[in-house]
């Protein structure tokens, strides 16, 4: 071996070294900056799992920053590759990929006998609007088909930030709207008794999707029965709820995170995320009516147990609000619709966990619609954190509070 390869081999081991260095060392100040409480169901299995979230995050920020590739679409890659697991389709079920008015769709359709029809659930994956897709709920929504006797159809909207707000709601109400005008013809569903539901964001899709439906009032259409609603986005104008404060470093939703997701959705401008945070985006005009339905005395004594401080009362930017007003229409914040768009809503099945920044506005939501007289139902998960169906019979990342969220969504389709 000559010199100038020595030197190279060197170089480029020089290389190697430094980088997995910074990694290890940002990864190691991501971790020192999280919070796993105690009462975190697994919080072991949590700790190593994020672990490996932050690194991963971590090399697609540096690959983003050098020009190589999206932080975004390197997240999808390792996720799709090495954290989605397919397993064989199981007995009893047919499983096919379709499309739905040129949106991407996958069916999952009982094979047993069923006396009638059966009931259908439109299903939106979670994700942040940036990375769910049909693989990433596949096991859920065989579960759900084969446990509840439903046909069930997941739908593969497309993503921010290539597709950003309406694209997503867009792509969610065409598939949805053509699986009830063929429910029954194609599928032998009774399009009567089809449920839309998701989790994360994709609960923030189901329900803004029943409201937008319910101003419409599509007369040729019937309107789906129930939404599911597994601990769901569902505002952007108060970033400092008892939940958000008292969870803001719990994995694998992070406070700053879901404000990262929201600039993603609407408009990818990220310099206006520590903005949101503070809450200057909301008009003084509409600050009273936000209070009344996010006031933290509609909370259970115990969703305060672990601390809260009222956020003082920030000051309105005009130029922050147009940059992303969007975010407090109904369509992207469905918590804060009007009484009438509420009035409109669907059965609900609301599930929640204590250790999620979401946990609050669920509970509100909830709120909004007893107020109104509406069909609720509630769970909360005590020892549950956001996210954790995502890894639902997925091999050793599997968590068993995972099970119990599908038990309770199981429990309450099986009555629709």
């Amino acid at each position: 071996m000559d010199i100038g390869t020595a030197i190279l081999i060197i170089g480029f081991a020089a290389l190697v070294a430094a980088f997995l260095l910074l990694v290890i060392g940002l990864v190691y100040s991501e971790l020192m900056n999280s919070d796993i409480p105690r009462g975190v169901a697994n919080r072991w299995k949590l700790h190593m799992v994020h672990g490996l979230f932050v690194g991963i995050a971590i090399v697609g920020r540096i690959l983003h920053r050098l020009g190589v590739c999206h932080q975004i679409s390197f997240l999808r890659r390792f996720v799709a590759c090495f954290l989605t697991r397919l397993n064989p389709v199981p007995a009893g079920l047919r499983v096919k990929d379709m499309k739905f008015s040129d949106v991407p769709v996958r069916v999952y359709e009982p094979t047993t006998v069923c006396d009638g029809l059966r009931r259908g659930l439109v299903y939106f994956p979670g994700g942040g609007w940036v990375l769910g897709n049909i693989d990433s709920v596949d096991e859920v929504c065989r579960h759900i088909a084969k446990e509840t006797n439903t046909t069930v159809v997941s739908v593969g909207y497309r993503l921010a930030p290539e597709h950003r707000y309406p694209a997503p709601l867009d792509d969610c109400e065409a598939a949805t709207c053509h699986f009830l005008s063929v429910a029954e013809a194609e599928f032998s569903v009774d399009p009567r008794r089809v449920a839309v539901g998701g989790d994360s964001t994709g609960a923030n899709l189901a329900a803004a999707l029943c409201q937008r439906l319910a101003r419409r009032e599509i007369g040729h259409l019937l309107f789906p029965c129930a939404q599911v609603l597994i601990y769901p986005a569902l505002q952007m104008a108060d970033f400092n709820l008892p939940s958000y404060q008292q969870n803001h470093a719990v994995p694998i939703l992070f406070r700053g995170r879901m404000a990262f997701y929201f600039l993603q959705y609407l408009n990818g401008d990220m310099s206006l995320c520590q903005d949101v945070l503070e809450g200057i985006h909301v008009p003084n005009e509409l600050k009273p009516r936000y209070e009344e339905w996010l006031s933290p005395s509609n909370l259970p004594a115990g969703f305060l147990a672990r601390g809260y401080d009222k956020h003082p009362t920030p000051e309105y930017n005009g130029q922050v609000y147009h940059a992303m007003k969007d975010g407090l229409e109904h369509e992207v914040s469905p918590l804060l619709a009007e009484d009438a768009d509420i009035q409109k809503t669907p059965p609900t099945f609301i599930l929640t966990c204590e250790y999620d920044v979401l946990r609050d506005e669920g509970y509100l939501y909830r709120k909004r619609l007893l107020d109104m007289e509406k069909d609720v139902t509630w769970h909360h998960v005590a020892g549950g954190f956001h996210g954790m169906i995502n890894f639902f019979n997925q091999g050793w990342l599997g968590f068993p509070s995972a099970v119990q969220v599908l038990d309770c969504v199981v429990d309450y389709i099986k009555k629709l």
